[in-house]
């Protein structure tokens, strides 16, 4: 990829993956005019086949390959680069790599140790209980030995990793609502020999729309940049998974803004991060869930629909220039992904009376930038054509 011929240009943003997290950035950065290089593994995967940006293809996102073709672009610039990691192994490795990479991209994040405990659900744990912050019980399974500990916890619970596992993820659900230990007992004896490292945390009371993120930029100061407060609508699977439709909610902003903003600032937290909660319909608090750190919440382009703009906010944050002021829309809209909010509808019927009078955004579907949806559209002809076939 050659260096633009102008002098002027500003330096792009480099965006890191090929999900819809990232289309979401490229889409964010690209409407208001910010250069941007979209670095990913498939030429077909959607923010790759985005109409915004340059694109680089890499063998991987993560492994010493990658990191020299980050160092190898970043080298036809004069300047420092922006980043944007949009996945957990890309994080893994920009920040066990950020000696190499600091001197070429902007950096913001807190030591590695750190990090990595906040990446851990049992660190984020361990770090929140020492802070005073509101979390659900939790134990830690490491072993079998260890099932024995569950019994003090009050189910139901839900079973998770205790960090994001790829071998993990590749044969089991995202989490399981557990009623009972021998419930969890004999769904360890199956996921153990894939992963021991697991946690077993109570269960918070309320549907998927009351579970609540905020998403922000934090600054070298500790002081958020650019903040926003959302909430989903619907989650695929129902109840214990990730976002299928989410939208903003302006009337907690200011506790769920004020809540991240300090949690963030006592455990040394800089940089692209987002904590998710859940309101408990039997007392009504929020509690936290788990942080996102280092890299953009896959449905951070909600944001960006309703007027907070925290991709543009941080490359301007940290190339010096002046700010631009939100304008957050009077009626909130709707961030969609299409595919998973249908089978969530489907299943729980949840219509969400809340979000009747909002405007949905696809995340595929874009006027001005159409070939994403259109490679959905095509694929799913093809599929359903072959199963016919």
């Amino acid at each position: 990829m050659n260096r633009p011929d102008n002098k002027n240009a500003k330096p792009p943003a480099v965006v890191v993956g090929d999900g819809l997290n990232a289309l979401g950035i490229v889409r964010s950065l690209g409407a208001v005019d910010i250069p941007v290089i979209v670095v990913g593994t498939d030429p077909k995967s959607p923010p790759m086949r985005s109409r915004y940006g340059g694109k680089l293809l890499c063998e991987a996102l993560a492994g010493p390959a990658f990191v020299e073709r980050m160092v190898a672009l970043a080298r036809q610039y004069g300047e420092k680069l922006m980043l944007f990691v949009t996945e957990e192994r890309t994080v893994d490795e920009v920040s066990a790599s950020r000696n190499i990479l600091a001197p070429y991209f902007h950096l913001r994040m807190p030591e590695h140790e750190r990090l990595m405990a906040l990446m851990h659900k049992q660190g984020f744990q361990d770090l929140a209980e020492a802070v005073g912050a509101p979390v659900p019980r939790t134990v830690r399974l490491e072993s079998k030995a260890d099932l024995s500990r569950i019994e003090a916890l009050k189910f139901p619970c839900v079973f998770k990793p205790a960090k994001k596992d790829y071998g993990y993820g590749a044969r089991f659900k995202k989490a399981y609502k557990v009623m009972s230990p021998a419930e969890v007992a004999d769904l360890y004896e199956e996921i153990f020999p894939i992963l021991a490292d697991m946690v077993v945390q109570e269960w918070i009371e309320g549907a998927d729309n009351e579970v609540y993120f905020c998403l922000q930029y934090v600054g070298e100061d500790g002081k958020p940049v650019s903040s926003f407060t959302g909430r989903k609508i619907r989650a695929w699977p129902p109840r214990i998974g990730g976002t299928a439709s989410c939208t903003a909610a302006w009337e907690v902003a200011d506790q769920l803004d004020q809540m991240t903003t300090t949690f963030f600032a006592q455990v040394g937290f800089t940089g692209m991060g987002s904590m998710e909660y859940k309101r408990d319909e039997r007392d009504g608090r929020f509690y936290m869930v788990e942080p996102t750190v280092a890299r953009t919440d896959f449905q951070e382009e909600v944001a960006s629909l309703n007027g907070v703009n925290i991709p543009a906010a941080a490359y301007r944050y940290e190339l010096d220039l002046p700010q631009v002021v939100p304008s957050k829309v009077p009626v909130p809209r709707v961030w969609r992904e299409p595919v998973t909010d249908r089978w969530s509808l489907k299943e729980t019927g949840n219509t969400d009376p809340r979000s009747r009078d909002h405007t949905v955004c696809d995340a595929y579907w874009r006027w001005n930038d159409p070939r994403p949806w259109v490679d959905l559209i095509v694929g799913r002809i093809s599929a359903k054509l072959g199963r016919m076939a």
